[in-house]
């Protein structure tokens, strides 16, 4: 019964599936076809979010949307979730499995001992007793085998369990490096989307987040004038700044160029100014000097913009209004702290209404 059920629910998921793919005009490669039944399924709540949202603003998908949609949602990287998961189950069962053969030996070996000393007394009471002894050692010989076995069979699991902890353990670090961008040892923004999401989630539950987006100011003249070397080290040093500048909870990243953002967990918009003023000051403070020859390249300063969650929002719409801040902060002069409750942006938005 349950496999006909699993027919049917699968084969309405491929038919809605089949449905967005002809209504969206698709081709249905094997990854189009994957996101839409996934989307049929409302198994990822992220993705159908995105989709809902995206659909709001236009009424088809285009497939540089489907793409960034799969990258984002889809890619081979949730595949390792999933495998990561699946080997964590593995090491669980193999463990029990190890721990059954164990008491199965440990009570064989009892039933032995037993049958050696019920032989033994029954080889006492004659020619009977000597057949029924008989008996009994051929049984000890056979249960003694039988322990001989499973101890062959713990050691096989044991060494099979150590191989799976190895695997387990590299795609672990697999899996950091791919969200890891690898020139700040900073998230990336795959990172940085699955926190915002989930963020999201816990801020309906009450948890109440913000964000920051960082800009490095003047970074292209910068680079230009010094190269790509010293332009690397400008990175890797505000990137600094900010590992420095947030709490175990909070998340820092990288996405894009100059770029940088930080999830702020359970911060108000108030908190959220604050750290972006200490990190302001603790990159302004800091004498860049070019490690090939050792000259003083001046100081460096960064933009900032500030917004806090609001109900109803996506991850890119808070990091929109952040990212809005965070240029009227460089249209105001630069090297400062713009949040999304400053009266700048409520012109500038009244301005753009106009």
């Amino acid at each position: 019964m349950a496999r006909v059920n699993d027919f049917d629910r699968t084969i309405a998921f491929s038919d809605a599936a089949i449905q967005r793919l002809r209504a969206h005009r698709h081709p249905a490669y094997p990854r189009n076809y994957e996101l839409w039944y996934t989307y049929a399924t409302g198994y990822n709540s992220a993705l159908n979010r995105a989709i809902n949202e995206a659909l709001e603003r236009a009424p088809l998908l285009s497939e540089q949307d489907l793409d960034l949609l799969y990258e984002t949602y889809l890619s081979p990287l949730r595949l390792s979730e999933r495998v990561d998961n699946i080997g964590t189950r593995i090491l669980s069962e193999i463990s029990e499995v190890t721990d059954v053969l164990k008491n199965a030996r440990e009570a064989n070996g009892g039933y032995s001992d037993t049958l050696e000393r019920l032989a033994g007394e029954a080889e006492g009471l004659g020619d009977t007793g000597k057949v029924l002894g008989g008996l009994a050692r051929a049984m000890v010989s056979a249960t003694n085998a039988m322990v001989a076995r499973t101890r062959e069979f713990e050691s096989l699991l044991a060494n099979s369990q150590d191989e799976m902890q190895e695997l387990h353990n590299t795609l672990e670090v697999i899996r950091a490096e791919s969200l890891t961008d690898p020139l700040t040892g900073l998230a990336n923004r795959k990172f940085l989307q699955g926190t915002l999401d989930s963020s999201i989630a816990d801020a309906a539950k009450g948890q109440r987040f913000s964000v920051l987006v960082i800009d490095i100011d003047h970074f292209k003249a910068f680079n230009d004038n010094y190269g790509h070397l010293t332009g690397d080290q400008v990175l890797r040093l505000v990137a600094q700044a900010l590992k420095q500048n947030v709490k175990g909870q909070d998340l820092a990243a990288r996405f894009g160029g100059e770029e940088f953002a930080i999830v702020l967990i359970d911060t108000p918009l108030a908190g959220a100014v604050a750290v972006a003023e200490r990190i302001r000051r603790a990159v302004m403070t800091k004498d860049l000097v070019k490690r090939s020859t050792g000259e003083h390249l001046g100081r460096i300063t960064v933009s900032i913009g500030a917004a806090t969650w609001r109900r109803g929002d996506s991850g890119q719409t808070i990091i929109d209004r952040a990212d809005r801040c965070m240029y009227l902060a460089k249209r105001g002069g630069r090297n400062l702290v713009v949040s999304e409750d400053d009266p700048r942006v409520t012109a500038d938005m009244a301005g753009q209404v106009a």
